[in-house]
Order: structure tokens, then C-alpha cells, then sequence
């Protein structure tokens, strides 16, 4: 990776993760309703999953930077980074896919986050309290699931054509401009 093209990377990952930071902020009063879920989504899909990953970790540090750090940070960056994952898994069929199956999927990552994140706190809280902790977290992970919906139908044709800029930017097909 030349200069230019590092540069390009960095910037286009600290400024997403920007707008990641300022979107969940913007909605935090609202439990678990955020667009951090789909920015880190679109990133994965549209860009690729090293630039996904780093906006995910990026964004997370900056929000609890600010929200407040515990052991859940642990739990949130292990969480997003098997969604990147999963979504770098199954990009193709995501990308040939209307955007309503897309918004469906980015909903029901909101209920994989909220199983992830559970599984890798149970062994803080104690295995045999998993169940009750779990179903518990199930409305919360309900309005993840309907935040991410809606976001993703609100935010894609405005990010879209954004993450087809950095795309280009970094496969140098644009670099010199």
C-alpha cells in the first residue's frame, strides 16, 4: 500500500468513525437504538472488511471514551467484530440483494449483537444466570433490531454513494484527485 493510498485509508477511517461517533450520540437517549450498527455494515460491505473493522473499533473507543469504558467494551468490540465477520461472510449475496433484505439483515444483527454480547458477558455474571440475563436484554435487543431497520433504509442512499467515493479512492481509480 503506497503512501497516498495509507493516508487516504486513515482519513476516510477516522472520518466515518467521526459520523459513527456523533450518530450514537445523537440518539442516545433511546436504549440501543443507534446507526453505529449500519454505518459498520455499509463499511464492511461497500468498502471491505479491514476498513469495516477499524471503523467498528474506532467508533466503539471513541463513544466509550466518552459514554463511559467498563467490561463491557470487551464484550461490544468482540460483538461488532463477529458482525464484521458474518457480514464479510455473506457481502456477495448482501450485494446482490435489494436494499429491504439488507435492512432486514442489518435487523437481525441487532439481535445476533445483543446474543454475542451476552454470551461473552455470561462468564462474568456466571454461566447459570445466561437465560434469565438473555431474555431479559430481549426488548433492548428489539429496538436495536428496529433502530438498525430504519437506519439502514434512512442511511444507505445518503452513505452509499459516499463509501462508492472511498472505494474508488482506495482501488486508486481516483487517487490524484
Amino acid at each position: 500500500m503506497n503512501l497516498n493510498k495509507s493516508l487516504s485509508f486513515i482519513t476516510f477511517v477516522a472520518l466515518i468513525s467521526a459520523a459513527s461517533f456523533v450518530g450514537r450520540l445523537a440518539f442516545q437517549g433511546i436504549p440501543n437504538v443507534q446507526p453505529l450498527t449500519d454505518v459498520i455494515m455499509m463499511s464492511v460491505l461497500f468498502v471491505s472488511f479491514p476498513f469495516g473493522s477499524l471503523v467498528a473499533i474506532i467508533s466503539l473507543f471513541i463513544s466509550n471514551i466518552y459514554l463511559g469504558m467498563g467490561i463491557w467494551t470487551i464484550a461490544q468490540l468482540l460483538s461488532y467484530l463477529t458482525l464484521c465477520g458474518l457480514i464479510h461472510l455473506c457481502h456477495k449475496p448482501l450485494l446482490r440483494s435489494s436494499k429491504l433484505i439488507r435492512a432486514l439483515f442489518a435487523g437481525f444483527l441487532g439481535y445476533l449483537y445483543g446474543l454475542i454480547i451476552s454470551l461473552v458477558q455470561a462468564p462474568f455474571f456466571g454461566i447459570q444466570v445466561f437465560w434469565p440475563y438473555y431474555l431479559q436484554g430481549l426488548p433492548f435487543d428489539t429496538l436495536h433490531a428496529i433502530g438498525n431497520l430504519l437506519f439502514y433504509l434512512i442511511l444507505e442512499p445518503v452513505m452509499l454513494p459516499i463509501f462508492i467515493k472511498i472505494q474508488q479512492k482506495l482501488d486508486n481509480k481516483t487517487l490524484d484527485k
